[in-house]
């Protein structure tokens, strides 16, 4: 008998991509600096950044890429200092919600004239948001910039970017 194997495509809404962009002020964890990257998690989905050697206010300006099949859950940001014979030292972490920006996505914007601010997201106790953060119709498509204060950490931020992509249906002939 053949295993079954479930397709997380299958029951996804959509793909969405997080440009993570830099980090500011972070954490010093070696003896001057730090060299962070960071962790995406959704479910049991797990993406990482490259390391940056040497610095507390690191750009990757990297794109992780990840599976939605739930718009209820958090999506949860980790930032680790590289070390090479210990491990890796926790400089923070942080988390947020995506389904406002999904409602955003939902809605037809076709006509909408770009750089439209379709919905603003407030700092709460939940959301990690260092300020205010707007979704935005631009060059036709949804984008959200984010800055996350890190938590269970002394000081640091993630400024991030999202983007969404609508899968094709696939449709049984």
């Amino acid at each position: 008998m053949a295993d079954k194997k479930v397709n997380p495509i299958g029951n996804a809404l959509g793909l969405l991509r997080i440009r993570v962009k830099r980090g500011i002020n972070l954490a010093v964890r070696d003896i001057s600096s730090s060299d962070p990257y960071v962790i995406v998690r959704l479910g049991k989905q797990k993406l990482k950044t490259c390391i940056i050697r040497k610095s507390l206010n690191p750009e990757w300006n990297e794109d992780l890429t990840l599976c939605v099949t739930d718009p209820n859950e958090p999506i949860k940001l980790f930032v680790y200092d590289h070390d090479t014979f210990s491990l890796d030292d926790k400089m923070g972490d942080a988390e947020f919600d995506i389904s406002p920006f999904l409602e955003a996505v939902k809605l037809n914007l076709e006509d909408v004239p770009d750089r439209t601010v379709i919905k603003k997201v407030i700092p709460d106790r939940k959301n990690c948001l260092v300020e205010e953060s707007s979704i935005v119709w631009k060059d036709g498509k949804v984008t959200q910039n984010m800055f996350l204060r890190l938590r269970n950490v002394e000081c640091g931020e993630i400024e991030l970017q999202l983007h969404w992509i609508d899968l094709p249906s696939t449709r049984s002939l």
